[in-house]
């Protein structure tokens, strides 16, 4: 069964029982394609217009207070508003998503992603108030559910609400990784292992300075994740068409900021300057960066432990959990799948931050016609982020093994091991230990012991891991 409903281009055949309507239809049938629209998003447009109508309420029974029966516009009456506020509020809890039907990659800067959730509340409406689907008589798509607001600053200030939520929940998963990492750190402290530099030996470190630059890393990645809401706080709602207000109550324009903050609980702010506000997206690159550098982060302290958990690592001085089958063919494979799951994403987070870029830069005059796409970019970064931070915490630093001899013996074997000794016997001594180390496959023990260039006990004091980790040396350690 079919319902018909018009529009200024004519008439369109819509299933009955749906909420979507002849805006939708048409979006669908310019925009094929598949790509899913956040539902974070999709939430977020339900709050804002909730905020929206109850900032409507207010605007009425002050208009009803001074002029009385005298109005010389047309209000919406309570019953219609207040179905209007129930359907919000079933769309920001994400209900009737399988009526969203219009594409992430689409045209027309967000209209029909207005006018999608635009019918849907409609049509919910409609069925509260008793009525049918379609039947736009009595509560109307445009005239009622979109009362006072525009696409344009109602779908930006959507993605700041979804936005700031996906943020806060950021932030709480990068300090749960730190927090882990930096008990790995304190546990390992003085546990010895080889540094290397471009692949190669280089002077002893310790598995505990390894975790501490990941723990360091992750505490800048904490702060910047923490001030990106500053970075987005402001907010175009009550700007209209393109920030001008133009057709809108005033009370409207000052009111509704407040109204969506106390609903959301987050720190919005109206946008001193909202024609700014709605024509540059700069705010959504600038935090995009800090995604990145996060997204790099993770890729490196990934592609570390990777590398030394592998087979090319010979003894390996760290274990990562086994977590899959890795062959349909190889017996007993197990590959690095976190590692690789990770670096993964901070590739797709990377090709996002060009795309965000470039497309942020396409706004022409008043608008960006590329919201759609840019936002929903932003968005599938920061979750690919929480999902790197879960799986990083509960499937790879959670069940990792540190071998600590294998860690000591690969520090004792190495020819670099003797750059300690330098202040001591001098550089050309110290190179005489690592050329029998090297030829002979030995440990500098083992050479010391055949060349006998240096005291046995000052050797082990020298090595042990104390000194070895200290920052520089002292007079009194000559």
């Amino acid at each position: 069964m079919f319902r018909i409903e018009k529009d200024s281009l004519g008439e369109k055949q819509i299933p009955e029982e749906v909420l979507y309507g002849i805006h939708s239809v048409r979006a669908i049938e310019n925009f094929p394609g598949n790509s899913l629209f956040p539902i974070e998003w999709y939430k977020s447009v339900g709050i804002t217009k909730q905020a929206c109508y109850n900032t409507y309420r207010k605007f009425r029974t002050a208009a009803e207070a001074k002029f009385g029966n005298n109005l010389t516009f047309k209000i919406i009456n309570a019953d219609i508003l207040n179905a209007l506020t129930v359907a919000a509020r079933e769309v920001s809890d994400g209900a009737h998503y399988d009526h969203f039907i219009i594409p992430a990659v689409q045209g027309g800067a967000g209209t029909s992603i207005n006018m999608n959730i635009n019918e849907i509340i409609t049509n919910s409406a409609l069925l509260i108030t008793g009525h049918k689907c379609g039947e736009y008589t009595f509560i109307d798509p445009l005239e009622h559910a979109n009362i006072y607001q525009s696409t344009n600053d109602v779908i930006p200030t959507a993605l700041t609400v979804a936005v700031m939520k996906l943020l806060q929940s950021l932030e709480g998963k990068i300090n749960m990784l730190r927090q882990k990492v930096e008990e790995l750190e304190k546990k390992s402290r003085e546990m010895l292992r080889p540094g290397y530099t471009q692949l190669q030996a280089a002077v002893p470190s310790s598995f505990g300075i390894l975790f501490s630059t990941y723990n360091e890393a992750l505490s800048r990645d904490w702060w910047r994740v923490s001030k990106c809401s500053e970075r987005i706080k402001q907010v175009n709602l009550g700007g209209g068409a393109i920030g001008t207000g133009l057709s809108l109550p005033r009370f409207f324009i000052m009111e509704v900021v407040p109204e969506l903050r106390k609903l959301t609980g987050l720190p919005l702010a109206h946008s001193e300057n909202l024609s700014d506000a709605t024509s540059n997206f700069d705010k959504w690159v600038e935090i995009h960066a800090t995604l990145k550098a996060h997204a790099v982060n993770l890729e490196k302290m990934s592609s570390d432990l990777r590398l030394l958990a592998s087979d090319f690592a010979g003894e390996r001085t760290i274990s990562i959990p086994d977590r899959q089958v890795g062959s349909s063919i190889m017996p007993g494979k197990i590959n690095p799948v976190i590692p690789e799951f990770v670096i993964s994403a901070a590739h797709k987070i990377y090709s996002n931050d060009v795309l965000i870029s470039s497309l942020s830069g396409q706004g022409t005059l008043e608008l960006n016609a590329y919201l759609p796409v840019i936002g929903t970019a932003v968005i599938e970064s920061i979750n690919l982020l929480i999902s790197c931070n879960n799986t990083l915490l509960n499937n790879l630093f959670t069940g990792l093994i540190i071998n600590e001899t294998a860690g000591y013996e690969a520090v004792i074997n190495s020819p670099s091991v003797t750059t300690a000794l330098n202040p001591h016997i001098g550089y050309h001594k110290a190179t005489e230990l690592a050329r029998l180390m090297k030829d002979k496959k030995i440990n500098i023990f083992e050479a010391n012991s055949v060349l006998k260039i240096i005291d046995d006990s000052k050797l082990k004091t020298i090595l042990e891991p104390g000194n070895l980790l200290k920052l520089g040396f002292s007079l009194d350690d000559l």
